[in-house]
């Protein structure tokens, strides 16, 4: 086993861990081995995905962040079929365990162009689906600044077209104004 799939495996046990300090320190070695592609996304691909479903919320929380950090790392393009765990995720009984993933998930939308268009396919529904949500307004805030994001590292102007649409959806004017900060700001 390479020093990098030990470091790997370790943190993957201690993102399992109930300890906190464990946990955090798991989020850290993981983020900052997933900053690149990597070579060992598929070594812990599955177990993060099944933390999504049964771990505490810190473990999903975790487990959605690092997962949209490997979507570089797919040269399988697995993300075609998972994509749809982690919108579930956005969905999470945890608001703030939700939020992590939906503000991860741009990372999906930029590794390749059928994940793009997944991930588009994805948010624009649950932009729409929120609603009724208690949430909803931050919901679609970082939904389309997830796709701002996505946008400026793409320059795809049919992200920017989705956009405004949705936008244009919004029926109260005070959030419509705010939602439409996000894309008059440039890099």
């Amino acid at each position: 086993m390479s020093m990098q799939n030990d470091t790997i495996q370790s943190s993957l046990d201690d993102l399992r861990s109930k300890d906190a300090d464990r946990q955090n320190h798991a989020f850290q070695s993981l983020m900052l081995a997933t900053k690149e592609p990597i070579d060992l996304a598929y070594t812990v691909w599955d177990d993060l995905l099944q933390t999504l479903k049964d771990g505490d919320n810190r473990q999903r929380a975790i487990a959605s962040q690092v997962l949209c950090s490997l979507a570089k790392s797919d040269p399988e393009n697995r993300m075609l079929k998972d994509i749809g765990a982690l919108i579930t995720a956005t969905r999470d009984e945890r608001f703030v365990t939700a939020r992590h993933c939906l503000q991860s998930l741009w990372k999906v939308g930029v590794a390749g162009e059928s994940q793009r268009k997944l991930y588009m396919k994805g948010l624009t529904q649950r932009f729409a689906e929120c609603t009724a949500e208690k949430n909803c307004t931050l919901i679609r805030y970082d939904i389309l600044e997830s796709m701002r994001r996505v946008y400026d590292a793409t320059n795809d102007e049919s992200i920017a077209a989705t956009a405004a649409s949705l936008i244009e959806t919004e029926e109260d004017p005070k959030y419509r104004k705010k939602y439409l900060t996000l894309w008059r700001k440039r890099k």
